[in-house]
């Protein structure tokens, strides 16, 4: 079996994409399914393992991938990486900023160290990976960037320095779609919200049982979103359809940001079917021990 992408063979055939923080999660499908649609993937991220393990998985099946181990925060690995994969394989047509993180934490706790630390993630890192691309390959050639954040609107209560960082990178990308527009690149950015990936195990075991029974019923939709649902928002806004949007965010995030249940609940529904064309996807364990 292999990846049920909604969009057409041989989209990508014959162009390079970076995906960064490609070793798991929305990264890792992310990466299979522009694989299926025929562009070359340069894995991104710290751990050796977990991206060749990527890799093998695309070339198993059929697809195409390289594996750059980099710190995306520090700016002489990230030019030595992409200064190698353009020696490897001769250019680059899309980057997909997706590496990153965050912890729960009460504002009040949050060290210097630590909001430094997250924005340096998600943001300064994006940063240089964009600068960079655009410097070395894009400048003169065109192509399409795709930065992750987050649903932040209205802020992000506990996770004050991911929405700092999150917010700072949707207009870090709106400014760079209008000073690079004239270069044939376009900047857009994804905003998951809840969403069933592997990234929720990283979560302490107290905040287990609020992520098992509570955050769907406070969404409209009343699910978490797919790994594969992200992956299709990115591919689209790669893809030649998007022609005429830069500077633009896609959420992805059942209209949570859109409830206000100031007369009472949301009426519950189960009539919102996910869609997962990905085919070696797996529940993350806090949810799969929850059903």
């Amino acid at each position: 079996m292999k990846y049920q992408s909604v969009f057409k063979p041989g989209l990508f055939d014959g162009q390079v994409v970076i995906v960064t923080g490609s070793g798991s999660g929305i990264g890792r499908c992310t990466a299979h399914e522009l694989a299926s649609l025929g562009a070359t993937i340069a894995l991104v991220g710290r751990k050796i393992e977990k991206l060749e393990k990527v890799r093998d998985e695309i070339i198993e099946d059929g697809g195409k991938a390289s594996v750059h181990v980099c710190d995306i925060r520090e700016e002489e690995q990230v030019i030595t990486v992409i200064d190698n994969m353009l020696v490897m394989h001769g250019r680059i047509d899309g980057l997909v900023n997706n590496a990153g993180g965050q912890y729960k934490a009460a504002l009040k706790t949050i060290t210097t160290k630590g909001f430094e630390a997250v924005v340096r993630s998600n943001l300064t890192g994006g940063f240089i990976f964009m600068r960079e691309v655009y410097a070395r390959w894009m400048e003169e050639h065109g192509g399409a960037i795709v930065n992750m954040i987050a649903d932040i609107s209205n802020g992000w209560p506990n996770f004050a320095h991911s929405g700092a960082s999150r917010g700072g990178m949707l207009t870090l990308s709106e400014s760079a779609a209008s000073e690079w527009a004239h270069a044939g690149v376009r900047v857009n950015t994804v905003a998951p919200g809840a969403i069933a990936s592997s990234g929720l195990d990283t979560y302490d075991a107290k905040h287990r049982a609020y992520i098992q029974t509570e955050i769907a019923q406070e969404i409209p939709l009343n699910r978490f979103g797919t790994e594969a649902e992200v992956a299709a928002a990115i591919v689209f806004l790669l893809s030649p359809a998007a022609a005429f949007i830069t500077g633009s965010c896609i959420r992805i995030d059942g209209g949570a940001p859109n409830a206000r249940p100031v007369w009472g609940k949301m009426p519950h529904t189960d009539k919102s079917r996910p869609f997962n064309g990905f085919h070696r996807a797996a529940p993350p364990e806090i949810l799969a021990s929850s059903t």
